[in-house]
């Protein structure tokens, strides 16, 4: 009897190149899904006065004012959302990287969404001088909608069957087990 040894799909001829890039189109997909439930928290969060100004808009003012002030102030949130739903499709693309083996845990994403948050606070503001202090009610609020990214962008693509274990006791908790 002989074994076949089988090739990664990477290394494969057969394998089409659409077939590689679906995860990443999904996930990009899923970032911008993501970025719009973002808003709708932050709408909360922002009427509620627990953040001043969203994340997008400082970043818009401060590396295109000119751009964003020459846009009417009617149309300016519409812009600003824009400009959050590319965020969100460019993070969502990056996760849509990462191997399969990572992205299938159900912590995953959002994990994936409090470390954008940590990127964003701790390299690129600065980076861009929008350093500010951030009091405890508009951390909780960013890391609240920066975990609810990652829930929208590591979500399984389908729903899946539920998974059966002869002994549920052994079964691991259902946020370690992958997902088909």
């Amino acid at each position: 009897m002989t074994q076949t040894l089988h090739k990664p799909a990477h290394l494969r001829e057969d394998v089409q190149p659409e077939r590689e890039r679906r995860p990443i189109v999904r996930a990009a997909a899923r970032g911008v899904i993501g970025s719009m439930a973002m808003s709708g928290l932050r709408q909360l969060t922002t009427a509620l006065g627990m953040v001043p100004s969203t994340p997008p808009e400082s970043v818009l003012k401060r590396t295109a004012p000119k751009a964003f002030h020459s846009v009417p102030d009617e149309r300016r949130p519409a812009v600003v959302e824009a400009v959050h739903w590319t965020y969100g499709a460019v993070g969502g693309a990056f996760f849509g990287l990462l191997p399969k083996a990572v992205r299938r845990r159900r912590w995953a994403g959002p994990v994936y969404g409090v470390l954008a948050w940590a990127a964003f606070e701790t390299a690129i503001a600065p980076a861009l001088g929008l350093t500010r202090r951030h009091g405890r009610a508009e951390r909780v609020a960013l890391l609240a909608d920066h975990v609810l990214y990652g829930i929208v962008v590591g979500a399984a693509p389908r729903p899946s069957k539920k998974r059966h274990h002869e002994d549920a006791e052994q079964a691991p908790p259902s946020w370690l087990q992958e997902r088909p």
